[in-house]
């Protein structure tokens, strides 16, 4: 039911259907106001098993509403698919093995600067001097930071040889380090912009120190490859170059620069300053991706201004998220609080509501904690409880819309203890006395259906129902039963056949509970229950007199079954229970309790036949488990005959032993599957 709801209220997802039989056809149909309806109706269903829900990894950061996160989501999801295939672009550039953290650590300097925010400010740094770097990025920024320290231990001689350098650059005619720098690259853009020679077809010509005159770009080029060689290949400068060669070489995990330094020497100069270095082949990476990140970039500033008016309609809604966490601390006992905190969103540094979460132990020890740790420590009842939360702030960001809203809750006290579930009830009391919802509960949990009918003053008749399904899959509701004391129920009509033999564990239960273990009256109701020697004679006047003397009840009741054997009436309404067939009633607890100590009696009758030389009276207590155990070593054992015994034994223990604490299961079994049973334990010896 609850995923046909779920249907309803959003129609794009998938419809309801039998997942094991897909071609089965399915019908379902949304009637409102006796009208049937084809569009999306606002519901919503409460289901802690929904897997979108999951309370270990699939729970909302509770900032806003389920709608308002929904839009944030969608602006994100898009960022998200953007940066992934930017990343996959740059880590084919840069050739990182960590390509985004790398970046990420290299410009990060404010710890609310998300990704997107750096790669703005990169591209603001890029510029028309930006140098670009082929070489692989590890060979120079290596993850262990290797290449680094064997800088910062080498000082002495990379000073040296940048000193050597710039000395060489001052007396370069064609270079230049003193004033404004005229140097490698700077001469390495002169010759890509002429690279085509219309620059000199056009007349003009280049004239360098010293009068010398520049006429094609192939003569600069030489120019300037030869004046790069003579540098590099000084003496002086080459020494040191070789003393740094030699103390990379004695570093094995520094291959892979020394075989970069070799190819590249000048990359020596600008490792002087390595963290501005970092930055600088960052941005030798990206300019070769500009339009990219401009593209990405000019995408992040429009969607920014978007997540900022989500995050302007968020922050309207705290003061609601205030009241709710302080009703939600108040009401659930759970080892841990909620608080409201104001942290700055990591896209658009902007004070969002979010939550702490502070755990405490029994000493009443503190200590705040983030949400995965939190939920990684916690029972699955106290992450359903954490769950709730996500749940709430939903409802009431439902309360304010015009429309009233259907909410369904399914399952929803499974896995709480019965203080948290009774915070449960309290809520959806609350919104029972609300005119904005409308509210059906569905719960297996027969103490959960009691307590809810009853706090909420629920009409049995028109607000509480059963379900049943017949054998061709069919449900139906129907009116709820034993909201109130079913005892109490019962016991006005013990006149009726089917509800005194209910009635005589419940007895039984009365007398044992006053001490009276050993009397005549515990032993009749015991064979009545289980076949000892002189069952077959107790009548049913007995059973009515043990009420009338002990209890003073029913002096004046008519029993009509009074001198019939209570054993063979037992037998008698069985086999009428199993004739009514789909026509037997599901919910009552008489025709199920009655067929349970009918397939109790019918199974030990079998044993007790089957088993040679035994002695009821050795047997003081569950009579039924030891015949069975008895049975199973006895030379007439049957494996087939023991496969039902065992069906016995699992289904009607807490059937028989009938109190208020042992009827739950009797509402959730099928009366179908007793009649089935007794129809087994029928055949047993035939």
């Amino acid at each position: 039911m609850a995923r046909t709801l779920r249907f309803f209220a959003d129609r794009k997802t998938d419809p309801p259907g039998d997942r094991f039989f897909p071609d089965r056809v399915s019908k379902f149909d949304l009637i409102l106001d006796d009208q049937l309806t084809e569009d999306d109706v606002n519901i919503l269903v409460v289901d802690p098993e929904q897997p979108d829900y999951d309370a270990t990894h699939k729970i909302s950061s509770f900032v806003a509403s389920k709608e308002l996160k929904r839009a944030y989501d969608a602006i994100y999801e898009e960022l998200e698919k953007k940066k992934t295939e930017f990343v996959r672009k740059l880590k084919r550039t840069s050739q990182s093995t960590d390509c985004e953290n790398e970046f990420f650590e290299t410009f990060q300097n404010d710890d609310q600067q998300n990704f997107f925010d750096l790669l703005t400010m990169a591209f603001q740094a890029l510029g028309e001097d930006t140098k670009l770097y082929k070489f692989r990025y590890n060979d120079v920024f290596d993850k262990k930071g290797n290449v680094k320290k064997f800088l910062e231990k080498n000082q002495e001689h990379l000073d040296q040889y940048i000193d050597s350098y710039t000395g060489l650059l001052r007396e370069s005619t064609v270079f230049n380090s003193s004033g404004k720098s005229f140097g490698t690259y700077q001469a390495d853009q002169i010759i890509k912009s002429i690279a085509d020679n219309s620059f000199f077809e056009a007349g003009h010509r280049i004239e360098l120190a010293g009068n010398k005159v520049v006429e094609s770009s192939e003569d600069l080029q030489e120019i300037v490859a030869e004046e790069i060689n003579r540098i590099v290949d000084d003496p002086e400068l080459k020494a040191i170059f070789d003393k740094v060669d030699k103390a990379i070489g004695a570093n094995a995990e520094l291959r892979s620069f020394k075989a970069l330094i070799e190819k590249e020497n000048l990359l020596l100069v600008e490792l002087k300053d390595y963290e501005k270095f970092r930055k600088d082949v960052w941005l030798g990476y990206l300019i070769e991706l500009k339009s990219d990140l401009q593209e990405i970039c000019e995408f992040y500033e429009t969607q920014k201004e978007e997540l900022k008016k989500i995050f302007d309609e968020a922050k309207k809604e705290v003061s609601i998220w205030q009241e709710l966490v302080a009703t939600f601390n108040s009401r659930f006992y759970v080892p841990f609080e909620v608080s409201l905190s104001n942290q700055e969103d990591v896209i658009l540094k902007e004070d969002g509501a979010n939550l702490e979460f502070v755990y405490s132990d029994r000493n009443q020890e503190s200590v705040s904690c983030e949400r995965n740790a939190l939920l990684n420590t916690i029972s699955k009842g106290e992450q359903r409880a954490f769950y709730i939360l996500q749940v709430l702030f939903d409802i009431e960001s439902r309360r304010s819309n015009a429309a009233t809203c259907l909410i369904a809750f399914d399952d929803i006290a499974d896995s709480f203890d019965y203080k948290n579930k009774y915070a449960i009830i309290e809520y959806i009391k609350d919104l029972h006395e609300s005119s904005d919802f409308n509210i059906v509960i569905l719960t297996h949990n027969f103490d959960f259906y009691r307590t809810v009918a009853s706090r909420l003053y629920l009409s049995r008749r028109h607000a509480v129902l059963m379900g049943a399904k017949d054998d061709d899959g069919t449900v139906q509701l129907l009116q709820g039963q034993y909201v109130n004391d079913a005892f109490e129920h019962l016991s006005g009509r013990v006149s009726e056949e089917k509800v005194f033999v209910t009635l005589i564990p419940f007895l039984r239960n009365l007398v044992q509970y006053s001490g009276q273990e050993d009397s005549d009256d515990f032993l009749k109701l015991t064979k009545c229950l289980h076949l000892k020697d002189g069952s077959g004679a107790i009548l049913a006047q007995d059973v009515v007199q043990i009420w009338r003397d002990r209890f003073g009840r029913y002096q004046a009741e008519i029993f009509e079954f009074a001198q019939e054997p209570v054993v063979d009436m037992i037998y008698r309404l069985a086999d009428a229970i199993v004739l009514e067939g789909d026509a037997a009633d599901e919910i009552v607890l008489e025709n199920k309790v009655t067929l349970a100590i009918a397939v109790r009696l019918k199974a030990e009758g079998f044993m007790i036949a089957s088993i040679e030389d035994l002695d009821l009276d050795q047997i003081a207590s569950n009579q039924t488990a030891e015949l069975l155990k008895r049975y199973k070593d006895c030379p007439a054992y049957d494996p087939e005959a023991g496969k039902i015994l065992n069906k016995v034994s699992l289904m009607t223990p807490e059937n028989i032993h009938l109190n208020a604490f042992m009827y739950e299961p009797l509402i959730d079994m099928s009366v179908r599957h007793l009649t089935d049973l007794y129809d087994e334990v029928k055949t047993l010896g035939a």
